[in-house]
């Protein structure tokens, strides 16, 4: 193995750990609701809502992450991402209601930025016969960060860790590792004189969103992310708590099953999809597991499968949601990796930044205004879910197929744009 081979396998793992980082922060809030409900002075809707801000840097900031690395490359942009998300670790530390929510954006802007640099790294400098096992393994790597964040953080809170001291220590390890990123990653040329930076970055734009696989790939993964996103990593052990009677140390067991199953789904569904050559089947079986899963979660009689079972399906199958990810750089031009997937990002996640208190908001009313709720409110608010998923299997088939196998029977390098 030559040099500059060992040197992109560092950045890579190197990348893949900052991903890890972020996911952690992503979901370690979940897992502390009664005391930051204490802190704030506020309901568990209204921590959700400061969570849920999370999304709402990370969807704008995709974009800007995916079109700044195919022009300025990983040595500027990965590192300066870490230490934002550091920074806003220690802001949400404060406590202060204003300070912590710009923390917790910044948190979301800085998130962005590791799985667009883990994925334009497997399209610049990998085969493309293994992106989506390479690609289900970076989001493995998200994975056991949000596992982290819910089974290792859950713990340590219950046993008396004060909360702000989680996210100070969080956020300073966030700076050092965008410190260490800096030292390790290769310098690559400049894409783009300065002067020529802002039309080439619209023009790029122009290009991606243009193409209705583009779009067709982001409405698909949210649809299938939202789950996750929303009812595990912001409602999960809550839900768990009120809808199944379990106590907290259960809930946070159970829900941290979820991303559990991401761990083995998302390398193992890219294996599959790169071992047949083809990324539509893979992206509908899995929706379908998982929108069984969902409709059991949300309505089956508890004691019938084993405990987390359901939960690791769910996770498991959700996976599926990485494949669109490797389909948008396939049905986008090389040359546009990390803008193609800033947009499936941006498109991805702005759906989990508007709904996310659209949930809140329905669970309240369901409730009545309580600050109490039953199963039943958790059903009337997640129901739509449901009808995400499926649409998800709907839009797939619309979806060009770009697999391997594909391309050596057309003959074809790309699907036509």
């Amino acid at each position: 193995m030559g040099k500059s081979s060992k040197m992109l396998i560092l950045a890579w793992l190197l990348v893949l750990m900052y991903y890890f980082y972020q996911y952690a922060l992503r979901s370690a809030p979940s897992v502390m609701i009664p005391q930051l409900s204490e802190a704030f002075g506020l309901s568990a809707v209204g921590i959700a809502s400061i969570i849920g801000l999370f999304y709402y840097g990370y969807s704008p900031f995709a974009l800007i992450a995916g079109a700044s690395l195919d022009r300025l490359g990983l040595k500027v942009v990965i590192p300066v991402g870490a230490v934002v998300v550091g920074i806003g670790a220690i802001l949400f530390a404060t406590g202060n209601y204003t300070v912590a929510s710009i923390g917790r954006f910044l948190q979301g802007a800085g998130g962005a930025v590791p799985i667009v640099g883990a994925i334009y790294i497997v399209s610049k400098y990998f085969p493309g016969s293994r992106a989506a096992t390479l690609i289900g393994s970076a989001q493995m790597f998200g994975m056991a960060g949000g596992f982290a964040g819910q089974f290792a953080v859950g713990p340590m809170i219950s046993s008396g860790l004060p909360w702000r001291s989680f996210w100070i220590v969080m956020g300073v390890a966030g700076i050092v590792m965008g410190i260490i990123l800096y030292i390790f990653l290769p310098k690559e040329a400049r894409q783009e004189k300065p002067d020529k930076f802002f039309k080439s970055t619209l023009n790029a734009f122009k290009i991606v969103f243009k193409n209705p696989q583009s779009l067709l790939c982001g409405f698909i993964a949210a649809m299938i992310f939202i789950p996750t996103n929303v009812l595990d990593m912001i409602w999960g052990v809550r839900f768990l708590q009120d809808g199944y009677s379990l106590d907290y140390g259960a809930a946070v067991m159970r829900a941290a099953a979820v991303p559990f199953g991401w761990i083995i789904g998302c390398p193992l569904l890219g294996y599959i999809s790169d071992k047949i050559g083809r990324r539509k089947p893979v992206i509908i079986g899995g929706a379908v597991v998982l929108l069984l899963g969902l409709v059991w979660a949300l309505f089956g009689r508890a004691g019938v499968f084993p405990p987390f079972s359901i939960a690791l399906m769910i996770g498991i199958a959700s996976g599926s949601g990485m494949i669109p990810y490797t389909v948008v750089k396939e049905a986008n031009p090389q040359h546009l990796n990390g803008t193609a997937t800033g947009v499936c990002n941006f498109i991805t996640f702005t759906f989990s930044a508007l709904l996310g208190p659209v949930f809140g908001w329905i669970l309240v009313r369901s409730s009545l205004g309580s600050d109490q709720f039953m199963m039943k409110d958790y059903q009337v608010t997640f129901e739509p879910l449901l009808v995400g998923v499926g649409l998800a299997i709907i839009l797939t088939f619309f979806l060009k197929e770009t697999g391997h196998t594909l391309r050596k029977e057309t003959g074809h390098d790309l699907p036509s744009i």
